[in-house]
């Protein structure tokens, strides 16, 4: 029998500390969309939700007509459906991993490698974190001076030396629809907020503060990128598809992974998600609809939360019942 090629997944849930906790986050209450059943609990972080194929979480297929468990052993089973231009340019591999983020407090400082070298700063921390306290609590405003981002995140790490980041680093603020895209050896951290992120399938990550975990000096200094810009220049641009008036396109100069808004007018209820010569993977964010799809071979109930992987060059055709129409968001890698 031809095998099933559109079919709903359960994703892997990271529950890292840094992560927004119980029902504020919207990691959580995303699962609990995809799946009422599913229980979260108040007092428990829920900081990752990991779309893919990535060996630390790899997500679960949720049709029982197919005999692989996951998607990795899946893809394995049948490489074409990566495409034959992602399946010759990635070795057999789903190159990028999805992911929604809910970030509670400061990630660690980090960035994914290359190679170049820096000189090493030396700050009088304490000193510093002394003075602004001392003006805070004297009523003296430290916002013009970065002082209460500092002190807030002196209150996460206390001591670490990343808390002066903010002195050398951008702070971008992303407002709905924006975007931004990190190269490798660029250092970032989120600070705070939800967001959808696209990466590489890796988890290659050296740190630099704002963590207890291992920081590498040396490693670090021999590859960051140290050429200054502005935070403006960061923000990414997104432009619409000439093909489709309800996608948007957010194309990074990387040939891992292109990241797709899709917003379905409530005037629409008949919509068809194109085909692309890759295989994609396709979050619900809004709305309510009934999937078909030839390579699905039954129909799929679409709803907040859902998760569905789309093998290349197949289309699925939804039938919308929600009266606000639908906001998805789908990951591929346009070669």
């Amino acid at each position: 029998m031809e095998e099933v090629r559109v079919f709903p997944l359960t994703c892997a849930v990271q529950n890292y500390a840094w992560g927004k906790m119980g029902l504020d986050s919207e990691v959580a209450k995303l699962v609990v969309g995809g799946d009422p059943l599913a229980v979260i609990e108040v007092d428990k972080p829920y900081a990752e939700l990991w779309m893919g194929a990535h060996p630390k979480g790899d997500a679960q297929i949720k049709d029982n007509r197919i005999a692989q468990t996951t998607l990795g052993q899946w893809i394995a089973h049948y490489p074409a459906c990566l495409g034959s231009k992602v399946k010759e340019a990635f070795q057999g591999q789903l190159p990028f991993l999805f992911k929604v983020l809910s970030v509670n407090t400061a990630l660690s400082i980090q960035a994914h490698p290359n190679k170049l070298c820096q000189a090493n700063p030396c700050l009088n921390r304490a000193d510093i974190i002394q003075w602004f306290s001392k003006h805070r609590a004297a009523g003296k405003d430290t916002s013009s001076s970065s002082g209460d981002l500092l002190l807030r995140l002196h209150s996460q790490y206390p001591g670490d030396i990343g808390c002066f980041s903010i002195y050398f680093l951008n702070y971008v603020v992303l407002e709905p629809g924006q975007a931004m895209f990190l190269g490798a050896n660029e250092p970032h951290a989120y600070i705070y907020g939800d967001c959808i992120e696209c990466m590489a399938c890796s988890d290659n990550t050296v740190r630099a503060g704002l963590t207890r975990k291992y920081i590498d000096v040396n490693t670090l200094c021999e590859m960051l990128n140290y050429k200054p810009a502005s935070a403006s220049s960061k923000i990414f641009p997104c432009v619409p598809d000439p093909a489709d008036p309800c996608v948007t396109l957010y194309d990074p100069p990387v040939p891992d992974f292109t990241v797709m808004k899709i917003q379905v007018p409530a005037s629409v209820k008949e919509y068809t998600i194109a085909s692309v010569d890759s295989a994609s993977i396709l979050l619900v964010i809004h709305g309510d609809a009934t999937a078909t799809s030839a390579a699905a071979f039954s129909d799929i109930t679409l709803r907040r939360g859902t998760v569905l992987f789309v093998s290349a060059n197949e289309s699925v055709s939804l039938q919308i019942s929600s009266q606000s129409g639908m906001t998805m968001f789908r990951a591929c890698s346009l070669l």
